[in-house]
């Protein structure tokens, strides 16, 4: 029996998530050093130029359904690959900050049809029942991308310059994506004759919970399921962004800069392993929001163990680190899950979107946020602060539950 089609577009979706992830989110970092460099520009400029990025791709996101409805999911596909490698070029071309700021409008444009949104378009149409193992597979492209790409920025523009460094990658990524939305992005299992799982024709599963009922318009902002979840995302993203902006620097005195970043590198690993352990053994009818919930709580034993370090013990270190790295896949892949159960199939891929936006939009805020916590409270605060911020993440999931 020939393999299903659809693991070929979650492998598609896997590279989608890797190029876009690798430019437009673990990038910024490195061009923003690199502009420091180059240009001579105050770190609050090109900090302001980051928030502006995710803000931008933070307002774009929300609207990628309707764009997908009115020009086709490979077509937007392509253009924001096209955006995001241009409004690259121009972070690297910028010689002056209003420059740099048209630029960073530019690339979070790109970044917000090559995101989360993206991946949950690609891939749900081809899954119901097995869609946990399949987005999870998918995202884990976008944890690959962290392991691979924050090194190839810095060897690539060191060797070639930031202009040259970001012209080619930038073509790699148009190509690539071209490549996958006119090969795989364009078909559908209806165009196929299939239907979603591979199961029988007629035989589709259904996993959305009866209490779901289609929510049109601003119906959608007055749900106390889609509140809490967005509310949720949000604050989560928010901790375990605002966290790992400044992990590297805070494990540096006692580890060593090169093992510094070997131990981040561990750190998302774990997430790649956390992730993909909870895609393939949650059962079909667990409460995603639970799952969800004991992801974050395993990120708070680690932040608390990271507290207990003192930034000497270097087994706490490392233990803590672990334990937070677990969770990292989750705090992503897990809302389009919960989606998927709590709304009805016309409502989830909106529901997505906005969520995405909204986490985008608050997480954008976490490095500078975070940077004041650390600087007038120190690295504990900021372990702290995390914890405290995924606990309310946790009482506003639970919230919400829904219960027959």
């Amino acid at each position: 029996m020939a393999k299903f089609y659809g693991w070929r577009i979650v492998g598609a979706a896997f590279l989608l998530a890797f190029f876009g992830w690798g430019l437009g989110f673990y990038g910024p970092p490195v061009y923003l050093h690199a502009v420091r460099e180059a240009r001579g520009f105050s770190l609050g400029v090109v900090s302001s130029a980051v928030t502006v990025h995710y803000l931008a791709g933070a307002i774009v996101v929300a609207n990628v359904p309707a764009l997908y409805r009115r020009f086709g999911l490979p077509a937007v596909t392509i253009v924001a690959a096209i955006l995001l490698s241009v409004g690259i070029v121009g972070w690297a071309l910028a010689a002056t900050p209003w420059q740099l700021f048209a630029a960073t409008l530019v690339s979070g444009a790109g970044w917000a049809a090559m995101g989360g949104v993206a991946i949950n378009a690609v891939v749900s149409p081809w899954f119901v029942r097995a869609r946990p193992a399949a987005l999870g597979t998918a995202y884990n492209g976008a944890s690959f991308a962290g392991l691979i790409f924050s090194p190839l920025w810095v060897a690539a523009i060191s060797l070639l310059g930031f202009p040259t460094a970001a012209a080619i990658i930038g073509v790699v990524t148009i190509i690539t994506v071209a490549v996958l939305a006119n090969r795989y992005f364009v078909r559908t299992p209806q165009q196929m004759g299939i239907e979603p799982d591979g199961d029988a024709v007629g035989a589709t599963a259904n996993v959305t919970s009866p209490h779901a009922r289609l929510l049109p318009g601003p119906a959608l902002w007055r749900d106390f399921s889609f509140i809490t979840l967005a509310a949720g995302s949000a604050l989560s993203l928010f901790a375990q962004i605002g966290l790992i902006t400044h992990l590297y620097s805070l494990l540096v005195p006692a580890l060593g800069a090169e093992w510094a970043g070997l131990v981040m590198g561990i750190g998302t690993g774990a997430g790649m392993g956390g992730r993909m352990l909870v895609a393939w053994l949650m059962p079909a009818n667990a409460d995603r929001r639970l799952v969800a919930c004991v992801s974050y709580a395993v990120q708070i034993v680690g932040t608390l163990l990271l507290i207990a370090a003192a930034g000497a013990n270097i087994p706490l270190l490392l233990a803590g680190v672990l334990l937070f790295g677990v969770g990292i896949g989750n705090v992503t892949s897990m809302p389009p899950l919960i989606a998927q159960v709590e709304f009805v199939k016309d409502d989830v891929s909106r529901v997505v979107a906005l969520v995405v936006a909204i986490g985008q939009a608050t997480y954008a805020f976490a490095p500078a946020i975070f940077g004041f916590i650390r600087e007038f409270a120190g690295a504990g605060a900021v372990f702290g602060g995390a914890a405290l911020v995924y606990l309310l993440a946790i009482a506003v999931l639970l919230v919400g539950r829904r219960r027959s």
